[in-house]
This record gives C-alpha cells, structure tokens and sequence, in this order.
C-alpha cells in the first residue's frame, strides 16, 4: 500500500535539507528520498571536498616558497596523497553525516534510502515502497558531462566526480577544459608536484571572464609550471603504451610533447 506525503522531496543536494526543514517546521508530512550520500555534489564531490585538497596544494607550495621567508625546512617537501585524500574524506564525510543527522531528525520527515523512480505524475517508487504526493520536488543535482572524444572510451579516463577517489599523485596530468574546475585541478596536482597540461579547445582560458583577467590566470598558471595548449580543436585519444596521449590529427599528441619537455627542462 502507498504511504500518503503532504511533499515528497528527491536528492538532498543544496536545496532539498533546507526545504524539508522548512516544510516539516510548517508541520507539514515530508518524505525525503537519497540514493546515494547525504549533501549532494557540494559536500561530496565538490566545494567541500576540492576546497579541502586545495588547502593541502597551498600547504605544499608555502612549504616550497619557505626560503623565500627566511624558513629553512632541510630537505625536499614531498607529498603523502593517501594521507591528503584521508583527510579530504574526513572532512566531507562529517558534513555528509551532518546533513544526513539533520533530516532523520526533523518531526513531520521520513527519511527513504534508495532510488527513486516515478510510477506516475504523483506517486515514486524506493525499493518495494511507494511514496504519493501531490507535491514532489526534484533536487538531485547534476552528473559529470563526459565529451565525445574519438578514442575516449579506449582509455582510462578521470571526471570531477572519480578525481575525488585518487589517492595518488600521478605523473602526468592532463586536463581537457580550461575552466573553472578544470584550472582548479590543474593548479591543485601541479601544487601536489605532478606534470601538468591544460588543454582547451578556445583562444583562450576561461571564456566567460574579460580577456584580460583570461591572460593573467593563464601567466599564473605556467609561472607555476603548468602547460597550456589553447585552440585545441577535434582532440583524440589513444594509447602509447603504458600513456595515454590527447593530441589533435597529424599532430604529436601534447601529452608526449609536454614530457619531452619536462624531461628538457628538469634533465
């Protein structure tokens, strides 16, 4: 049999906590439904999480710049990835938990773990239970948009969501994308000591910005060692033995291009 909700709310993202806490404060019967962890992307793939491995970048590069300061640290400034990813998840899983204590703690809420699929335009299904209501709310976020790359789906690949679960520091990164996050990752694991490569289909960095503000991150970013390879149109993908290479038709591929240099510039 159904159970009968004033509102059913899916996801529990940025808007969903807040608006089954004021609805069940208005003493109205909610239903909260969450697949997966508690606070959707922001605590769990996003600002929490990147904020948090940023902090560690930051950390590493003071670390680095100590001389500068007149702070002598004696030796080479490594980085322990497992041990950054443990606190990253730390800190993310005690805000997941947080959110999640919060709605199982609401009067007037029942809290639903499962996927919910909707049987009709008021009525949702969770595992062998069907929720009914005339208001449902839809607030489960969005998902990492993997490109139509040619060979994309031969190689191994990360996105902004499986980034999240790395606990290494690889040797080579290279980012398709040159906005937001994508420079937000580049920075951060050229901080961590990897290789890194931007590559971005557009004239320039971050297209939404002024021109201006679009050439000063791009210095930042290769004052700190980064390569940027701008107007990098039909890019692919392949293997070259243990490496993926990204390059674009009869042309070397810039992962190869940005080794041969590294190996240049550091012997």
């Amino acid at each position: 049999m159904a159970q009968r909700f004033e509102a059913i709310i899916i996801g529990t993202g940025q808007a969903g906590p807040a608006l089954a806490a004021r609805l069940s404060g208005a003493g109205m019967k909610v239903a909260v439904v969450e697949r997966g962890r508690f606070g959707g992307t922001c605590v769990n793939t996003g600002c929490i999480p990147t904020k948090t491995l940023i902090a560690s970048a930051y950390a590493a590069r003071v670390a680095r710049r100590a001389e500068e300061y007149g702070v002598v640290i004696g030796g080479p400034v490594t980085v322990d990835m497992k041990r950054v990813k443990a606190r990253k998840d730390q800190i993310s899983e005690r805000s997941s938990s947080g959110v999640e204590q919060w709605m199982r703690g609401l009067e007037h809420c029942t809290v639903f773990q499962g996927h919910a699929r909707f049987e009709s335009a008021h009525a949702v299904r969770v595992g062998d239970e069907v929720l009914e209501s005339e208001r449902i709310f839809v607030n489960v976020g969005g998902r990492a948009l993997v490109p139509p790359m040619p060979g994309l789906d031969q190689v191994p690949y990360l996105t902004n969501s499986t980034m999240m679960d790395v606990d290494f520091l690889p040797a080579h990164l290279i980012v398709v994308g040159g906005s937001y996050v994508g420079l937000e990752f580049g920075q951060m694991y050229r901080r961590f000591g990897a290789q890194v490569t931007i590559v971005e289909k557009g004239p320039r960095l971050i297209r939404r910005e002024d021109e201006d503000v679009s050439q000063a991150v791009r210095e930042i970013l290769e004052a700190e060692g980064i390569d940027v390879q701008l107007d990098a149109n039909c890019l692919s993908t392949r293997r070259d033995g243990s490496n993926v290479v990204v390059g674009q038709p009869r042309s070397r591929g810039v992962a190869r291009a940005a080794r041969r240099r590294a190996r240049a510039e550091h012997g």
